[in-house]
């Protein structure tokens, strides 16, 4: 998955914003105003086999989980700037298959919602 296809994905969840909380260099995708995933061009200098930035991107995650991702994918790292525990860094390299990235995403933003009061997470799950 590239950084077009992740926005992609981020963009068309309900109800999302994308703000630029963080920076200009930062896209943060946010539900009812709470954060569920960030995607930016990776901080090591790291490019791709045709001189492209690798991007990165935060999601939130379950604690065991988080640290499962991990153990499975090298780049899956502990989240980048965020709570290690309750967040990773997935590194868009192409190391990791699109429906595993789409399912992290997923989770993030479930996640997100099922810690919102009853009358938000309804009216956002109504758009599900």
């Amino acid at each position: 998955m590239d950084q077009h296809t992740a926005h992609e994905y981020l963009a068309k969840k309900p109800l999302v914003m994308v703000t630029k909380s963080f920076g200009q260099e930062v896209d943060v995708y946010k539900v009812n105003h709470k954060m569920f995933a960030t995607l930016s061009v990776g901080n090591e200098g790291e490019t791709d086999e045709d001189g492209n930035p690798i991007w990165w991107m935060n999601l939130k995650c379950d604690p065991d989980e988080a640290q499962s991702l991990r153990d499975i994918f090298s780049s899956v790292i502990p989240g980048y700037h965020m709570n290690k525990r309750l967040w990773n860094t997935v590194i868009l390299d192409g190391s990791i298959p699109q429906g595993e990235i789409e399912r992290m995403i997923d989770n993030s933003f479930n996640l997100v919602i099922a810690n919102m009061p009853e009358k938000d997470r309804k009216a956002i799950e109504i758009h599900m």
